[in-house]
């Protein structure tokens, strides 16, 4: 059967016919929208990221952190052409309005323009961070040629014309992260940041319009009836009429079931939406109702730990698995696992920690919670969970094992990839390539690096007293005593996703999203271990120490024993 076994990352819609899905199993599928059969698939080498149809609706465009997006003719999805000229993900790839031309935006900072003859025709360099957005202008009435416009990680929009092979402008947001951007046909530029604000740009200058509580991930805009999509990671949509400015008509809080990185219209009056699921989720703006009919929950695996003998694993159904055998529902999502005195704690999009073991919720935040680690203060277990809003929340168990909310420390401005604990320091590093460095003594901030990585950082481990390492979408390791820190390339070509060390913080493993697991003996200097047990990409590490091995836990639904080698 044609469904997906990993989140739904993109989704698209032509008029009411078709759906098309992208997903982080590496899969594109066409949908019947009528009555959601799966009719073809077709597949990249790596997680699929957005997907978008040509405007006649006889193509479809794929964007791959394989590094390549890729042309396919509809409804067979065979492959036309692959546009391969990348040094990083393709976050997302659109069509010219009227001619065959496409355009990707690359981390690796560039955006490109291609014939759908595969042929490169224009790289357009300027950006100082990864290239999330891009979109195409409407050409103008008297025949003018379309520009493109681009958002980027490094807090600016750009327009770029092909007709010049040049850059047009540039405007600051003054630093904002912003991943999204939309453009109507009058010339109005709509983008959305991470402090949830819409961002308009027109005739008239730029103008900001607060509209969720979190950052925003993606602006779709139907120009034919003026309406324009919001959605965040404080779990909201919102509807937006911009015929007059931006005026609300429409609100929901998103399922649990609901990604909040993409969605479609398809027709007037639903949205389709990507979803963590097996198929993609609609919405009648309407009749204000949810359809989940076939949205069935994947296997994939976002945390592993063992504790007591048993390997507990948990990913993107929110089943908590123990050797295996379903545990627990907790109905969301679920990043992390960690370990406070005899609880276990998890959490992930809908903001909300759970007690992974019995399932309670035992705390709301305002956005998705993404990791955590525990450590203990004046004899009590505590622990800080990192949230996609920046902060690091502190709680702590009492006598009678209660969760108590201490406090919430502000960890960075941008969201907490990791974090990790050793005796009286907490360690933590973001989005934004920073690390910051806070006391558990009194919980105040002891030092910040603002560009600590090269780029965006994944994840961190605790090594020992004062010793700590990182990994980041630059390939590199790094080993930081103090806030001085020791660089070393690694054996990946793909963005490093995690880390872990072992009991005595000798050996340090590293995976990354194409599957490779490599480990670093600091006694030898040397990678004794480089294997890919997936082609799957890896999402989470742990030490067993019982057992002196590795378990890594991937978004094909395994966990995948690694031995030790000490060399």
């Amino acid at each position: 059967m044609i469904q997906h076994r990993g989140p739904i990352s993109g989704v698209a819609a032509h008029k009411d016919t078709f759906v098309a899905t992208a997903g982080y199993d590496n899969q594109v599928i066409l949908w019947r929208a009528d009555d959601k059969t799966p009719l073809a698939r077709a597949t990249h080498d790596h997680l699929a990221n957005q997907v978008v149809f040509s405007p006649d609706g006889r193509h479809l465009l794929t964007s791959s952190s394989d590094y390549t997006a890729r042309l396919w003719s509809v409804p067979d999805l065979k492959l036309l052409a692959v546009f391969s000229d990348h040094d990083d993900d393709v976050e997302m790839a659109v069509f010219h309005p009227t001619e065959p031309l496409v355009a990707t935006a690359s981390r690796d900072h560039r955006v490109r323009v291609y014939g759908f003859d595969g042929r490169l025709r224009h790289v357009f360099a300027g950006h100082t961070a990864d290239v999330i957005s891009v979109a195409w202008s409407h050409p103008g009435p008297g025949g003018s040629e379309a520009e493109l416009v681009s958002s980027s990680d490094d807090g600016t929009i750009r327009r770029w014309s092909p007709a010049t092979g040049g850059p047009v402008g540039e405007i600051d947001l003054g630093g904002v992260e912003t991943d999204t951007v939309a453009l109507a046909a009058d010339g109005t530029t709509y983008a959305g940041n991470d402090e949830g604000q819409i961002i308009v740009i027109d005739e008239h200058g730029t103008h900001l319009h607060p509209a969720h509580e979190a950052g925003i991930k993606r602006l779709v805009l139907q120009s034919a009836n003026g309406l324009l999509v919001s959605l965040s990671y404080d779990r909201t949509m919102r509807v937006w009429d911009t015929a007059d400015g931006l005026r609300p008509i429409a609100s929901a809080a998103l399922p649990s079931e609901v990604w909040p990185r993409s969605c479609a219209f398809l027709g007037d009056s639903t949205l389709v939406f990507a979803t963590f699921g097996s198929s993609y989720a609609t919405y009648r703006i309407d009749q204000e109702s949810w359809d989940l009919q076939g949205v069935e929950p994947t296997g994939g695996v976002n945390a592993v730990i063992q504790r007591g003998g048993a390997t507990l694993a948990i990913g993107d159904a929110g089943i908590l698995r123990e050797d295996g055998q379903e545990r627990t529902r907790l109905g969301s999502l679920c990043n992390f696992l960690v370990q406070v005195g005899e609880r276990v704690l998890t959490g992930g999009q809908m903001g909300v920690l759970f007690d992974a073991l019995t399932g309670e919720a035992l705390h709301q935040h305002r956005s998705p919670l993404n990791c955590g680690a525990a450590f203990t203060r004046e004899g009590r277990p505590h622990v800080v969970i990192g949230a996609y809003t920046g902060e690091g929340l502190v709680f702590s168990l009492d006598d009678d094992g209660k969760l108590v909310f201490e406090r919430t420390l502000p960890l960075h401005a941008n969201a907490v990839k990791d974090v990790a604990v050793f005796d009286d320091v907490i360690f933590s590093v973001c989005a934004d390539t920073g690390a910051a460095w806070f006391s558990t003594a009194d919980f105040t901030e002891t030092a910040r690096l603002d560009a600590a990585h090269d780029r965006i950082a994944n994840g961190c481990a605790a090594l020992g007293p004062g010793c700590f390492a990182s990994i980041s979408r630059d390939l590199r390791l790094r080993i930081w005593t103090g806030t001085s820190a020791r660089t070393l390339t690694t054996p990946h070509d793909h963005s490093v996703k995690c880390v872990a060390a072992s009991s005595d913080g000798r050996l340090i493993a590293t995976a990354a999203y194409n599957g490779l697991v490599a480990v670093y003996d600091r006694d030898s200097d040397r990678w004794p271990v480089v294997v890919r047990p997936t082609t799957a990409g890896i999402s989470c590490l742990h030490f067993d120490a019982d057992r002196r091995r590795w378990l890594a836990g991937s978004y094909d639904g395994s966990v995948y024993e690694i031995p030790v080698a000490t060399g």
